[in-house]
C-alpha cells in the first residue's frame, strides 16, 4: 500500500499541512466534514474558511504576528502567500477578502496531485470513520479547530484521557512582567506578608521586597482608585458572543464585568478581596487588591487572577491600565471567553505537536492551544514537517526558541499547570542579553534575531 498521511480538518492548519506534505511528493488524505455537516460557526463549504475577523493582524516587523508572518513566508507557507494575493486595504495590517481567500486556498489544494479530499466526518457514529482505525497503521494530523465535532471530541477524549480536553476557553489577560510598576506592586501570598502590629514599617517593607519566592505579584488599590476602576469597568464595551457559546460560558465562570455589575463592593468580596495583605505605600490593609500569578516557567509572564472577561481588547487595555501598577502594562494576551475546544497540550504533546502517548498522531491548529489565524497556520506547518520526518524515519524538526514558531511550539509543550491558549507575542521569546527600554528597538532586535536564526536553520 502506498504510504500516505491523513489530515482531519480542512481549516487553516489542516490546509497548510496538506500543502507542505504534498509538495514533498507524499500522498495526503484530507478529511473535511463540510458540507455534510457544519459547526455552529461555519457556513461555507470551502477549505480554510475564516469565521471571525478578516484580519491576519499586523505586517510590521516589530509586531509579533508580523514577525510570525515573515517566518512563514521564508518557509513557503501556502496560506500566507494566498493571503498576500487577496489582501484588501487595511493600513499596516494584512486583511483579506475572506470569500476569495477560502476559494483560492481550496482551488490550490484541489489542484495538488497528491491530495485527496474526502468529505466525511471522523469520530464516533454509525456513518463516521473511527479515528482509531486511521491511526492504527498510519500517521494522522488532527487539525479540527476550536469547534471540533462532538463525535470526534469523544474519540479525542479517549486518546488523551478525561482531563485532556477542555470545552471552552475563559482566559484572563496575561501581562509582561517588565511592564509592571514594581514601585507600587509587591510580591507575596495572602497572609504571608501581612504586617504585624508591632513590626516597624521600614523593616517590614525591606523584608517584603526581599521575599520573591512567591509566585504572586500584588497590586493594592485605595478607595478612590478602586471606585474609578469599578465605574469604568461596568460601562465598558463587551464583545457579542455566539448564541451557542452563552450557556456554556456563563455556567462555567462569570466575567469580571458581570460580577462587578452586581454591586460596587462585589469584587472586593471576590477576586479583589484585600484580606491578608498590607499596602506597602501606607502600611495598612488596602481597600482592594489585584493579584497577578506567574504564567510561564521563565517568570516573565503573569496572568490577572479572576479577570476572565468579555470586554473588547481596546477596553481591556483602557480599563485595566487604571489599576495601580499597570499604567504602562504590556498585554501579551487579552482576556477571552468563547467556545474553544483545546487539549491540555503540555501534558500531551512535544514541541513538534506529536502526541507523546502515540507517535502516529499529531495535532495542529487552535485545538493545540495556539490562538489566532497565523498561529494556527504555523502549527500546521510544524506538525506536517514532522509527520513527513516520521514517515521517512528522519530526525524531528525543532524550530529555534528565538523564533515565534519555535516559541509557540515551546509554549504548548512546556510544563504549565495553568495552561491556556496563547497567541504570538514577544513575551514568549527568550530575553535579549541586554536590557532595552525602548519597546520598538527591543522588538526590532528580537525580530532580527528570530529571522537570522531561522535563515541559519534553513541553510
Amino acid at each position: 500500500m502506498e504510504k500516505h498521511i491523513t489530515i482531519i480538518g480542512g481549516g487553516l492548519a489542516g490546509s497548510e499541512a496538506a500543502y507542505q506534505i504534498a509538495k514533498g511528493g507524499i500522498k495526503v488524505k484530507l478529511y473535511e466534514m463540510k458540507p455534510d455537516k457544519f459547526s455552529p460557526a461555519h457556513s461555507n463549504q470551502n477549505l480554510a474558511e475564516i469565521v471571525c475577523s478578516n484580519s491576519f493582524k499586523s505586517n510590521l516587523h516589530t509586531n509579533a504576528c508580523g514577525l510570525l508572518k515573515e517566518e512563514l513566508r521564508l518557509l513557503d507557507s501556502l496560506l500566507i502567500k494566498t493571503a498576500d494575493e487577496v489582501a484588501v486595504p487595511a493600513g499596516q495590517a494584512l486583511a483579506v477578502d475572506r470569500e476569495e481567500f477560502s476559494k483560492k486556498v481550496t482551488e490550490k489544494i484541489e489542484s495538488l496531485e497528491n491530495v485527496e479530499i474526502i468529505r466525511k466526518e471522523i469520530g464516533e457514529g454509525s456513518n463516521n470513520i473511527p479515528l482509531r482505525e486511521l491511526s492504527k497503521d498510519g500517521i494522522v494530523i488532527i487539525a479540527t479547530g476550536p469547534l471540533t465535532s462532538d463525535n470526534l471530541s469523544k474519540e479525542i477524549m479517549k486518546i488523551t484521557g478525561n482531563e485532556g480536553l477542555h470545552f471552552y476557553d475563559a482566559a484572563a489577560p496575561i501581562i509582561e512582567k517588565e511592564s509592571i510598576d514594581m514601585n507600587i506592586a509587591f510580591w507575596g501570598d495572602r497572609y504571608s506578608q501581612e504586617r504585624g502590629k508591632d513590626e516597624k514599617l521600614e523593616i517590614w517593607k525591606k523584608r517584603i521586597k526581599a521575599n520573591k519566592e512567591n509566585n504572586y505579584i500584588n497590586l493594592p488599590m485605595n478607595k478612590e482608585e478602586y471606585e474609578k476602576f469599578w465605574n469604568e469597568l461596568v460601562k465598558a464595551e463587551v464583545v457579542e458572543l455566539h448564541n451557542f457559546e452563552k450557556r456554556e460560558i456563563f455556567e462555567g465562570c462569570m466575567p469580571i464585568e458581570v460580577m462587578a455589575k452586581r454591586g460596587i463592593d462585589t469584587l472586593r468580596f471576590g477576586p479583589l478581596k484585600p484580606v491578608g495583605f498590607t499596602d506597602l505605600r501606607t502600611g495598612k490593609r488596602p481597600y482592594a487588591i489585584v493579584q497577578l500569578r506567574q504564567d510561564n516557567s521563565e517568570g516573565n509572564l503573569f496572568n490577572m487572577v479572576g479577570f476572565q472577561t468579555n470586554l473588547k481588547f481596546g477596553e481591556q487595555k483602557r480599563v485595566f491600565s487604571l489599576i495601580p501598577g499597570l499604567k504602562d502594562a504590556e498585554f501579551a494576551k487579552y482576556g477571552v471567553m468563547h467556545r474553544n475546544t483545546f487539549i491540555n497540550s503540555p501534558e500531551l504533546l512535544d514541541e513538534t505537536y506529536n502526541l507523546k502517548k502515540n507517535s502516529n498522531i499529531f495535532f495542529a491548529g487552535q485545538i493545540t492551544g495556539v490562538e489566532g489565524y497565523v498561529e494556527s497556520i504555523a502549527s500546521g506547518l510544524v506538525a506536517s514537517l514532522n509527520a513527513v520526518a516520521k514517515l521517512k524515519n528522519e530526525e524531528k524538526i525543532i524550530f529555534p526558541k528565538d523564533t515565534i514558531i519555535g516559541a509557540l511550539s515551546e509554549y504548548i509543550s512546556a510544563e504549565n499547570k495553568n495552561f491556556q491558549p496563547m497567541n504570538a507575542n514577544f513575551g514568549i521569546l527568550p530575553e535579549l542579553p541586554e536590557k532595552i527600554k525602548d519597546k520598538k528597538v527591543k522588538y526590532g532586535k528580537l525580530a532580527d534575531r528570530a529571522i537570522e536564526e531561522l535563515k541559519e536553520m534553513l541553510q
